[in-house]
């Protein structure tokens, strides 16, 4: 693994908060900001990860075992850890590895990967670069023709389940990216970037990089009829175009003959929602932070989701993860496994896909230690006997 052209020991980077540290140092702040703000006053984005701290283990001492089973299914899937890496969009920006490398890392670590709409690479590069699973996450961008013809290509080039993020009918306000400069950077004319140019003359190795990479990749998955790939500035106006209702998850199960994850769910009623329309499994997420500020911690919405649904489809969970332990906690509360964003984002950020493979070790090993402290063999075992959380987060 390299920052900055030196190769460095695993010792170096012994949590992820060292990586996003490393991130932020590569990164100029406009990069940076995007990848680890949220909106609002980012109450929400801070309590995904602080909440985490209100769930308490309950160990089962002079226990011993030789090894622990960290493997577990995931719609029919076998994965190396309850883990997948969550759909990020912009990757390209951050590496230019981008969704191809982390697909890749993911792959050899044997887990899954979900590919966001908003990629800088075609679905048939990403799915060739791993061999793991791979699941396709959809926005209606483009409109309903558009996304048509990305579900063909998801299930053409072996794509095994669609995700529909439900949780962005505008996109949420990022005060980070306007004061950064954003939609200059990315799209202005030559006057209007030229306040924000010291940011960038700060990292002249991410600009090579950029660069050399062709600069502002166009979304080669949204390719509107009559018309080339939709531009990445595009996006925030696009989306309050694109709103997904109940009644899309009709037509999409109708021309996609795989299992659909609906991403987005913060109550019980949404999570009975998606079941009564054909969901096989559900995300509870608050998309890290980034769309609706003040919503509930996700860990903190998780065990009356998973009350309510009752094991009649998989119940999975993102936001905040940056540890095993946060891993292991969200298991014992409901969730058959986590998608991790920023963990592995921070990651890609620093040296690509070795640096993905790094956050994906890190989390792994703590996961494990967790486990053997906890006096568990298997993360098939964990149940709620071994945490003790809020008696409100039950919804009683």
């Amino acid at each position: 693994m390299t920052i900055r052209n030196r190769k460095i020991k695993s010792s170096d980077v012994v949590n992820i908060e060292d990586l996003r540290k490393a991130a932020r140092r590569r990164l100029p702040s406009v990069v940076f900001d995007y990848l680890d703000g949220g909106s609002g006053d980012e109450t929400t984005l801070r309590e995904n990860c602080r909440a985490f701290t209100d769930v308490l283990f309950r160990p089962r001492q002079a226990v011993a075992f030789e090894k622990c089973d960290l493997s577990t299914r995931v719609l029919g899937a076998e994965i190396s850890l309850p883990v997948m890496l969550a759909p990020v969009g912009y990757s390209r920006l951050m590496h230019p590895g981008g969704e191809v490398a982390a697909a890749a890392s993911a792959g050899t670590k044997g887990i899954g990967y979900i590919l966001s709409t908003v990629s800088g690479f075609a679905l048939e590069e990403v799915k060739a670069a791993t061999p793991g699973p791979a699941w396709y996450q959809l926005y209606l961008l483009g409109g309903r023709e558009a996304a048509e013809a990305a579900i063909a290509r998801a299930r053409n080039c072996g794509f095994a389940a669609l995700v529909i993020t439900i949780d962005t009918a505008v996109a949420g306000m990022r005060e980070r990216d306007p004061r950064n400069g954003m939609k200059e950077l990315l799209g202005g004319n030559v006057l209007s970037k030229v306040p924000y140019l010291p940011q960038l003359l700060k990292r002249p190795g991410w600009v090579a990089s950029f660069l050399l990479d062709g600069g502002v990749p166009a979304l080669r998955n949204v390719v509107p009829p009559g018309k080339g790939p939709m531009p990445l500035t595009d996006v925030a106006s696009a989306l309050s175009r694109a709103v997904v209702t109940w009644d899309d998850l009709r037509w999409i199960r109708d021309i996609w003959d795989g299992p659909v994850v609906v991403k987005g769910v913060l109550t019980p009623d949404d999570a009975r929602r998606a079941v009564e329309h054909g969901a096989a499994a559900i995300v509870v997420s608050n998309h890290g932070g980034r769309q609706l500020d003040g919503v509930a911690p996700t860990i903190a919405a998780l065990p009356e989701i998973a009350e309510a649904v009752n094991g009649s489809i998989e119940v999975l969970l993102d936001g905040g993860i940056r540890r095993g332990s946060d891993v292991v906690k969200a298991l014992c509360m409901g969730a058959s496994a986590v998608l991790i964003g920023r963990a592995y984002a921070y990651g890609l950020a620093v040296a690509g896909g070795d640096g993905v493979s790094r956050a994906i070790e890190i989390i792994r090993d703590d996961i494990e230690r967790t486990l053997r402290l906890l006096g568990c063999a298997a993360v098939k075992e964990l149940d709620a006997s071994f945490v003790r959380f809020p008696r409100e987060w039950a919804g009683r």
